[in-house]
C-alpha cells in the first residue's frame, strides 16, 4: 500500500503508523457519564467495510499526522490531507 504524503510525496505504508479513526471526537471529561462514554471512545471501535478516515503518523519521514481516507475493502487510498495543528506547516 502507498501514501501520498502532502510533504514528502508517494511512499510507502511501512513508513507510517496507523493510529484510527479519524472521525471520533474525544469526549468531554466534565460531561455526565463521562467514565463510561471514555471506555467506549477508547476501547470500542467499528470496523467499516468501505470508505473511511483515518489517522496516519509518517515517522519515517516529515513527522506529520495525515487524515488518510482509504477503501478498508481494497486498501485503494482516496486521499490524504495535513491534520491541522500537528506541528508541522
Amino acid at each position: 500500500m502507498r501514501i501520498h504524503c502532502p510533504y514528502c510525496g508517494e511512499r510507502d505504508a511501512r513508513e507510517f503508523s496507523y493510529r484510527g479513526d479519524a472521525s471520533l471526537a474525544r469526549p468531554a471529561t466534565a460531561a455526565p457519564g463521562a467514565a463510561a462514554v471514555f471506555f467506549d471512545f477508547v476501547y470500542l471501535r467499528d470496523n467499516p467495510a468501505g470508505v473511511h478516515r483515518e489517522h496516519w503518523y509518517h515517522g519515517a519521514g516529515c513527522h506529520s499526522w495525515l487524515v488518510v481516507e482509504r477503501d478498508t475493502r481494497t486498501h485503494e487510498i482516496l486521499s490524504a490531507s495535513h491534520v491541522h495543528g500537528s506541528g508541522t506547516s
